[in-house]
């Protein structure tokens, strides 16, 4: 089975891209969805986030509230390093869990869909990685309009991951997405015609 990595920065239109190539027919593994999996009620990575920021991170039904969360790790590198350290290894896990799940059930091409895919180290898991590029104002743009947050809110998440032109240098392949969903579906789908089929 080979495995393609798929990243970009915030708000590049890294979901939008993964929705596209599953429509095309491609196994498509989120790692933020793992990440809410790794941080469930009763989970070791809950328990060792609860003990290093305190319950105030919890909500009323023993959820972590993503949002606090968020406004906390944003603002302090530090903390977003310490929550990375607890969160990322278990992502990992579940990745590789599922990844040899859809190789046993026969799966030719896997698509695993990472923000900090570059970042955690978790590209080792691919045989090649696609970025999904946007200009930096159009990003920001992005972020402030999709999250409800100001423009230096937005730009502290944007330096939170690695700068997007360098997850470009550092891709196999880069898909631009400054225009419409449109011609970003046009453009998936010559890639994927000409790269996987």
């Amino acid at each position: 089975m080979k495995v393609i990595g798929l990243t970009g920065g915030i708000a590049s239109g890294k979901s939008s891209a993964a929705r596209l190539l599953e429509e095309f027919g491609a196994a498509v593994i989120d790692a933020d969805h793992l990440a809410r999996e790794a941080v469930r009620p009763g989970t070791e990575s809950l328990a060792a986030i609860v003990a290093l920021f305190g319950q105030e991170l919890l909500q009323a039904d023993g959820t972590l509230d993503r949002s606090a969360v968020g406004r906390r790790i944003f603002a302090d590198p530090e903390a977003r390093r310490a929550l990375e350290k607890i969160v990322h290894p278990e992502v990992r896990r579940l990745a590789s869990q599922k990844l040899q799940s859809l190789k046993e059930s026969g799966t030719r091409i896997a698509f695993y869909m990472a923000p900090l895919l570059m970042e955690s180290g978790a590209g080792a898991l691919c045989d090649e990685i696609w970025v999904v590029d946007v200009d930096e104002a159009t990003q920001l743009q992005r972020v402030m309009a999709r999250d409800g947050v100001t423009r230096e809110e937005a730009r502290q998440r944007m330096a939170a991951q690695l700068p997007l032109a360098e997850k470009a240098a550092r891709g196999d392949l880069v898909i631009d997405n400054r225009g419409s969903l449109e011609e970003l579906a046009a453009r998936l789908k010559v890639t994927w015609e000409e790269a996987i089929k």
